[in-house]
Parts: C-alpha cells; sequence; structure tokens
C-alpha cells in the first residue's frame, strides 16, 4: 500500500493526501491499493504541485496498524512525527502523536 505525501509550500510542513485535501498528519491518508491508485495519488499530486500548493511529492510505502496508516521507512516515520530532538514541540506534543521508532 502506498500514500501521498508532500510538504505544503506556505510552511514546509509535511502534509499527506487524505480526504480530498492535505492533512498535517499521516493517520488517515488516502490509501493505494493498487497501480491504478497510485497513478491516481500521482495526477493528484502533480496538479497540486502546479498549483504552487504543495512540493517534494512522493508515493511511499505505508502498513496499517489497528486501522491506522502508518509509514514502513524511518525517514517517512520520522517526517510524520515531527522533529526528532524535542519531543514537546512539533506534532509529537500533540494528543496523538505518532513516535519515530
Amino acid at each position: 500500500m502506498k500514500v501521498l505525501t508532500a510538504n505544503r509550500l506556505s510552511d514546509g510542513i509535511a502534509v499527506w493526501y487524505a480526504n480530498g485535501g492535505w492533512a498535517e498528519t499521516v493517520g488517515n491518508a488516502e490509501l493505494a491499493h493498487d497501480k491504478a491508485g497510485e497513478d491516481r495519488l500521482e495526477a493528484i499530486g502533480a496538479a497540486a504541485a502546479a498549483n504552487n500548493e504543495v512540493l517534494d511529492v512522493n508515493l511511499i510505502d505505508v502498513t496499517v496498524v489497528n486501522g491506522v496508516v502508518e509509514p514502513v521507512r524511518l525517514r517517512e516515520k520520522i517526517r510524520a512525527a515531527g522533529p526528532t530532538i524535542r519531543t514537546d514541540v512539533g506534532k509529537q506534543a500533540g494528543p496523538q502523536a505518532a513516535r519515530a521508532a
């Protein structure tokens, strides 16, 4: 399975395509289960990049754990969780914080 990720152009925050827009958390990202789904997400990402909404658009591998989407690679886990130097700021300070491995 794959999801679409990027960085929001206005502030650089890592975002994931979910529910027809860009979410700041990966947990509910829209899943691509096959090549057709991947192609659809890539087209959405290309259009958003062309409209100067996001940059560094990529499909990444994910798994679903207890109904929640989680990145597979460490780099993507860190992007989902936020900065690794302080856990009291950024996404990891939120009530449903993701934790990098």
